[in-house]
């Protein structure tokens, strides 16, 4: 298979606003031992891609942006080989990259790299890997999701939120989400949020989940919150929750989470995580079984995808595609296609 010497790539050269992004010519590489390289069709946008690209988590430079794509398997390094690994040159696959996604050609990790079953396409791969495995893991391990209990998801329209919406009543859940608008507190519903409350104006975020919920004092409220949102929802996350309650706190879209006393936990025993997907899909084995189960729960109809919209792999596409998803004005994927 015939592989150019050159690529067009998301390459920063240093970290800060929008102004930043570059898309530039830079060289192909070459896979080493342990690694896959393939020809990108589609990449997915993520909340980590403008903290990278920000400067909230610090890199060095220069640095290729975005932390998921899929395509066709091009080259295989030393030690990558089907019987090992499951995937040969030409096939299709997807991959958890650290960094590197926006680019023509994405050198990966073999062990994080999964060759695409039967009726998963390259799009499908991209619009759900890292969210979906974030929202698998996260209800499976962060906190567990069980048949019965009460899960409140802030900004259940975003990417995530559908997703852990979806995953949430996969389990049993009797979901609850928050949406900033009519419009959006629909596609929450659609995708399975048994009632949406539209935050904003007067509404009064934790007495409307009281009245869902029941119970007395400490015994009323959720057992547990997914929050994407961080700063502007934090403290009243500690409100909703009930007694041996669970705060998954996993994004920064208002900003970071302000610090907070331990002492503030023990009014209900309560239990913060601030969980990484990385750590839970550590190892290969974690990493394919967690894809298997993602795949599967997508091909049962459980999981439906949402796409907002696909950029170009242009230096205005991605710096829109960074305005779009931090204007929390979005619903659904965001997509590069290339």
């Amino acid at each position: 298979m015939s592989i150019p010497k050159t690529q067009r790539a998301c390459q920063i050269q240093a970290q800060g606003d929008l102004d930043v992004i570059q898309v530039r010519d830079i060289p192909v590489p070459t896979p080493g031992k342990g690694q896959v390289l393939y020809k990108v069709e589609y990449a997915g946008v993520n909340f980590i891609d403008t903290y990278q690209r920000g400067g909230i988590y610090k890199l060095p430079m220069p640095y290729v942006l975005g932390n998921e794509s899929s395509g066709e398997v091009v080259a295989l390094g030393e030690g990558v080989d089907e019987a090992t690994f499951g995937y040969k040159v030409g096939d299709k696959v997807a991959g958890y990259t650290a960094g590197g996604s926006f680019s023509e050609y994405c050198l990966n990790k073999a062990e994080k790299t999964v060759k695409l079953p039967e009726g998963v396409s390259t799009k499908d791969a991209a619009t759900m890997l890292v969210q979906g495995l974030t929202a698998l893991t996260f209800v499976k391990e962060a906190h567990e999701v069980k048949a019965g209990q009460f899960i409140l998801v802030q900004a259940a329209a975003g990417g995530l939120g559908l997703l852990l919406v979806q995953l949430a009543k996969h389990y049993g859940a009797h979901v609850i989400g928050t949406t900033s608008t009519a419009e959006k507190a629909a596609l929450a519903k659609a995708a399975g949020a048994s009632e949406v409350i539209i935050y904003g104006g007067d509404v009064n975020v934790a007495e409307e989940i009281y009245k869902i919920t029941g119970g007395e004092g400490i015994d009323r409220g959720v057992h547990a919150v997914f929050d994407g949102v961080g700063k502007d929802t934090f403290d009243a996350d500690f409100d909703i929750l009930r007694r041996k309650g669970t705060l998954v706190t996993l994004g920064n879209a208002s900003g970071p989470v302000p610090p907070f006393a331990p002492l503030k936990l023990g009014a209900k025993n309560l239990k913060v995580c601030r969980p990484v997907l990385n750590q839970y899909v550590h190892t290969h084995a974690e990493f394919t079984a967690y894809t298997t189960e993602l795949f599967k729960i997508h091909k049962a109809g459980d999981l439906k995808l949402s796409v907002h919209g696909e950029y170009p792999l242009t230096t205005e596409g991605v710096k829109q595609s960074q305005a779009d998803i931090t204007s929390r004005k979005t619903s659904g994927k965001l997509l590069i296609h290339m």
